[in-house]
């Protein structure tokens, strides 16, 4: 002990003039597996201390996504507002670093969601017949009153002549369902290479060898609970001793979830500004994906092509058939035109796509520079008598949307949530309410009048956004009753239910094709225009350069 106490006090450092400490520590202990806080041994191989995942390197681009490095850029339009609408002015944002699709989402990526659907919850059994059903898209969008489109309507979904299309008749919400079913179908495959899951487990689910399926949430706080319970029979070779072991958080290989893109970071990422750092188009001068003020391309190679897929003109969906033709009368298949400087293909033109914020006609800055998006409605885990998360073993939770279509938003085996409550609000100063979709601009409290207004004299009818209210149940039979509400008080169709979608598409002018452009639409809504593509979070760096210098030092 004491030989050992000297070796560590040779290792200080001795100035002239007095003792410094520079580097009074026992020797390794600048390895990764030894704590700085408090000496001791970090992942012991016998199995004492404190275990950390020092192993963990950067996070690993999942399937189909782009890496978008964040940075600053003017958000809003500073080109043409011809509609003077002037419904998104400039403002400076920040942007954190995260993944986005390469492409928008094909049918054929919709169908793989759509077998799944119907394998693991038969239509045919009536507690499963709106699973299916509920996410099927409106193929019914292509007709037109004074149009022949029944080609379409029967055949665009389906047909494997147009596989590699992007998928349209898809509204808001099954988006984002099929954003959280993505997630889960790609975390079973990570698990199942690192050897958590057995190789056929996801297959086994498919073709109903086991009963229940996945979750990514459900897996990570009550494993035991997933695939109904029989987890332990689709161990991989993690498995020791007939124990079974399940991934953490904290082994890095669970994937952030996919999600819609906020507005935010899809005009960020179609602005792809990382290719041209001029002043101009720092300051948001950049009209287009692509540099330039024309749709046509100029350079030397496909000098004249159309840039992007839209309208040219009146009754002029293509052009002239030949040398200027765009290729397209409808949508075009995905990577047919090209990729802008983030390898990100159709950020113009093609379709437009949803984008996860609640609509509003201003976008308040003063609040908030820094990742900006409206919408955001923060829930919990639900926690049963035994003190564990609930999940929804045989329930299925469904809701009827205005146009009566009804979705399942929750299936068996996910965690049940439910909004935040005072517990998590109380003196807090960054959120006091679950729903923030209003704040500042829509709920109650933004009125310019709100102290005038009481229960009691109709504040109801008088707050800002004062929208239609269709109502729409079941009767004691099971039949749809529909009230269309018919008020002449109504102001505005805008309301928390309401989306943006950007970018223009096939049936659009040029005017839409400007990153900046925003319009809005129900969340309940599609159309045979709109389509949409799924983004990802960034976790750890801002870089996925891991050789960039910092502050004069090369970075480990």
């Amino acid at each position: 002990m004491k030989k050992q106490f000297i070796k560590v006090l040779l290792s200080c450092t001795v100035i002239a003039g007095g003792f410094s400490v520079t580097s009074c520590s026992k020797s390794g202990s600048s390895s990764k597996n030894v704590s700085r806080a408090t000496g001791w041994n970090i992942n012991d191989k016998d199995g004492k201390g404190f275990q950390f995942n020092t192993d963990f390197k950067e996070q690993e681009t999942a399937p189909g996504l782009v890496f978008v490095e964040g940075g600053t850029f003017t958000k809003g339009k500073v080109q043409d507002d011809v509609m003077h609408d002037w419904n998104n002015t400039p403002t400076s944002q920040h942007v954190q670093s995260f993944y986005m699709d390469e492409t928008e989402v094909t049918n054929k990526m919709y169908l793989e969601y759509l077998d799944y659907l119907k394998s693991v919850y038969p239509p045919e059994n009536p507690k499963y017949a709106n699973v299916y059903k509920g996410a099927l898209p409106d193929t019914l969008v292509w007709r037109n009153r004074l149009g022949f489109n029944e080609t379409m309507t029967n055949n665009y979904l389906r047909h494997p002549a147009y596989a590699e299309y992007p998928v349209v008749g898809v509204n808001w919400i099954q988006a984002t369902q099929f954003a959280e079913w993505r997630t889960d179908r790609v975390n079973e495959v990570m698990l199942e290479r690192e050897g958590y899951l057995s190789e056929d487990a996801k297959y086994q689910a498919l073709t109903g060898e086991v009963q229940g399926t996945f979750s990514t949430e459900a897996y990570l706080n009550r494993p035991e609970s997933v695939y109904n319970g029989q987890i332990d029979s689709l161990q991989g070779k993690k498995k020791k001793d007939s124990v079974s072991v399940f991934a953490k958080r904290s082994t890095g290989i669970i994937m952030p979830e996919y999600r819609l893109p906020t507005e935010t970071e899809w005009e960020y990422a179609a602005q792809a500004q990382v290719g041209s750092r001029e002043y101009n188009n720092y300051r948001g001068r950049k009209k287009y994906p692509w540099e330039g003020e024309y749709t046509r391309n100029g350079q030397r190679v496909g000098r004249g092509d159309q840039l992007a897929n839209f309208k040219q003109g009146k009754g002029d969906y293509g052009g002239i058939a030949g040398w200027s033709d765009d290729g397209a009368d409808i949508t075009a298949e995905v990577m047919s035109y090209k990729p802008n400087d983030l390898g990100l293909y159709d950020m113009a033109g093609n379709v437009a796509e949803w984008v996860s914020d609640v609509y509003r006609p201003i976008v308040d800055d003063e609040v908030s520079d820094f990742n900006y998006y409206r919408g955001n409605i923060y829930t919990k885990t639900a926690i049963g008598e035994d003190g564990k998360v609930n999940i929804l073993k045989d329930e299925i939770k469904y809701d009827t949307l205005p146009n009566g279509k009804i979705v399942a938003i929750n299936l068996p085996g996910e965690i049940e949530m439910v909004p935040v409550d005072e517990e998590e609000t109380y003196l807090r100063t960054n959120f006091s309410s679950s729903d923030n979709r209003g704040y500042r601009d829509g709920d109650p409290g933004s009125s310019r009048f709100f102290d005038r207004f009481s229960d009691d004299d109709g504040a109801n009818q008088r707050k800002m956004y004062n929208s239609p209210k269709h109502q729409v149940e079941r009767d004691s039979a099971g039949n749809l009753v529909r009230q269309y509400d018919k008020s002449n008080t109504r102001t505005t169709l805008i309301n928390d239910e309401v989306r943006v979608y950007k970018g223009g598409s096939w049936r659009d002018r040029a005017y839409w094709l400007d990153p900046a452009q925003r319009r809005y639409l129900p969340q309940y809504m599609a159309t045979d225009y709109i389509g949409f593509r799924c983004a990802m979070s960034r976790v750890g760096s801002k870089s996925k350069n891991k050789n960039k210098t910092v502050r004069g030092k090369k970075a480990k």
